[in-house]
């Protein structure tokens, strides 16, 4: 009786309009009065509550710190989140309830849950009838909207706690047993769950032409959609009429819209374009092995290298002679291709003949002396410049030399002399070219004249000389020595120029009757008429 008469009388103060120094003054008046006899019944606290708490709050209600911080109302909701940290984290992420409407977060949770209104009081106030689910985070759509709210919601569980995904309801209805997951939307709506949307194309194997019409189980047997293999061959192994041999890589060569025939272009596809002969030669000619077992090279050699009648000394580049319409053809041009042009005998020349290396690492040289050192009949006495002499037609083919340029010009009858006449080798620097080295025999002089030949004859012909011997000598012909064949001084060989003595006694001792009593000067008395006659003084 007292606790009730407590009760009425501390709750009709506080609802009335006095300042709260009053209400105070006025509880505390009667508690004065009463105080002894319900001391032993009650606390502090429970004697100024304005009503009694839910029951969900009970243990809280002699503790009123944890739900009020004294003269501050604006922290309540602070300490109604420590409680309901779940309420608070969705706050605090925009989810829930309370945290999509920013209006709802920011308001005081004392506002629409009002305490100390009994045990039994319904402090959230939900109307069922009344409630809008848009303002969770699972929305009522298309056969959502009509089910009642316990079929989702179970009893004794709170709201928040019921699942959104389509299994944690639907696992008894998945005719799949698990096998396709947990994500029905995938497949389903929630207009109806027998009707199934799948769409294949949000999947990592979208399906398109020819696979489009195909029926599920075609695929996909006993309803295995977990680990269905996406490669062509793991369904097609029979239709591979490669037998493996071109590797499981199928859509490289074939397309989904049809399996024959096959849209591989090697030209675009591929660094080997297919020209020539290459167009009609099958797959296995080049494709001994299996595709991607060997990796083939995309040089000529590397398929023709048995065919190559160079063996190899031409290098790995066959398509600068030849072409992939014709492998004996060569279409190398040595004259354009090249700075030395093939003419005369060169022309008909085997590569061999010049290239006796490896072509493509050898760089010849052009001079004729290079390749021809061998056939220098002048023994390198006319140097290396053999063009100057010899062109491509022959060695002995239009010599054009001009022997004028040389150190013996041709002049006289020797300009119409054959070669050979002179040059009994082909060494012609060793040719002499002193007139008596090749004209001895025909010297009559037999040497007494010396080596000088051209001092008395020229090249138009050995027969026709001059020699005036008072002006080219020391010694005038005069007199009795006038007329005097050139034997009768010159009697001895000579190699040189001749150098005779000019004294008279030199050729006239024997004629001399003084017996060289008057010495040799015999010019002093006698002339050169006649040794009888003797110079008259006057």
């Amino acid at each position: 009786m007292y606790q009730s008469l407590l009760s009425q009388i501390v709750h009709s103060r506080f609802r009335c309009a006095h300042s709260i120094t009053q209400s105070v003054l006025c509880c505390t008046s009667i508690l004065l009065l009463i105080f002894p006899l319900y001391c032993n019944a009650l606390s502090f606290e429970a004697l100024l509550m304005p009503g009694l708490v839910i029951q969900g709050h009970v243990k809280y209600e002699e503790s009123c710190d944890k739900c009020h911080e004294s003269f501050s109302k604006k922290s309540q909701s602070s300490l109604c989140m420590k409680c309901h940290d779940k309420v608070a984290e969705d706050i605090d992420r925009g989810a829930g309830y309370h945290g999509r409407s920013p209006q709802l977060a920011a308001t005081e949770c004392r506002h629409c849950h009002t305490e100390h209104i009994g045990r039994q009081a319904d402090i959230v106030g939900l109307v069922k009838q009344a409630f809008d689910h848009m303002t969770t985070d699972f929305e009522l759509k298309g056969a959502h909207v009509s089910i009642a709210c316990g079929s989702c919601h179970d009893s004794g569980k709170k709201f928040r706690d019921t699942p959104s995904e389509c299994i944690a309801c639907h696992r008894s209805n998945d005719k799949h047993k698990g096998r396709l997951g947990e994500l029905c939307t995938d497949c389903h709506s929630d207009r109806s769950w027998t009707e199934a949307l799948y769409d294949h194309s949000k999947t990592n194997y979208p399906l398109e032409q020819g696979h489009r019409d195909v029926a599920c189980n075609a695929c996909h047997p006993n309803q295995r959609y977990k680990d269905t293999p996406q490669d062509c061959r793991s369904c097609h192994r029979l239709n591979d009429s490669h037998g493996g041999h071109f590797g499981d890589r199928c859509n490289t060569c074939h397309s989904p819209l049809e399996w024959k025939p096959s849209s591989f272009n090697h030209n675009k596809e591929t660094k080997f374009r297919l020209n020539g002969r290459h167009r009609k030669t099958g797959c296995n000619t080049c494709h001994e092995k299996p595709l991607y077992e060997k990796k083939l090279g995309v040089g000529c050699v590397d398929c023709h290298g048995n065919e190559d009648v160079h063996k190899g000394r031409n290098g790995p580049d066959c398509r600068k002679c030849h072409t992939t319409s014709n492998w004996i053809e060569s279409t190398f041009s040595h004259d354009k291709d090249t700075e030395f042009p093939l003419l005369g005998r060169h022309s008909n020349l085997i590569c061999e003949s010049c290239h006796r290396g490896k072509s493509h690492e050898q760089e010849l040289a052009h001079e004729c002396y290079a390749c021809h050192r061998q056939d220098d009949v002048h023994k390198g006495q006319e140097g290396e410049q053999c063009q100057q002499c010899h062109n491509e037609e022959g060695w002995g083919k239009r010599v054009a030399f001009d022997h004028d340029l040389a150190d013996f010009p041709l002049v006289g009858i020797h300009a119409i002399a054959a070669c050979e006449s002179c040059h009994l080798t082909s060494a012609y620097k060793d040719t002499p070219k002193q007139c008596n080295e090749c004209h001895g025999e025909d010297d009559h002089h037999e040497g007494t004249l010396g080596n000088n030949c051209k001092q008395c004859h020229n090249p138009n012909d050995w027969r026709l000389w001059q020699f005036d011997h008072d002006s080219r000598t020391e010694y005038t012909l005069d007199g009795a020595h006038y007329g005097l064949v050139c034997r009768a001084c010159h009697r001895e060989p000579m190699n040189k120029t001749p150098d005779l003595p000019r004294d008279c006694i030199d050729c006239h001792s024997k004629d001399d009757s003084h017996r060289g009593n008057f010495g040799k000067l015999c010019n002093r008395c006698h002339i050169t008429e006649s040794f009888r006659q003797f110079r008259i003084k006057n």
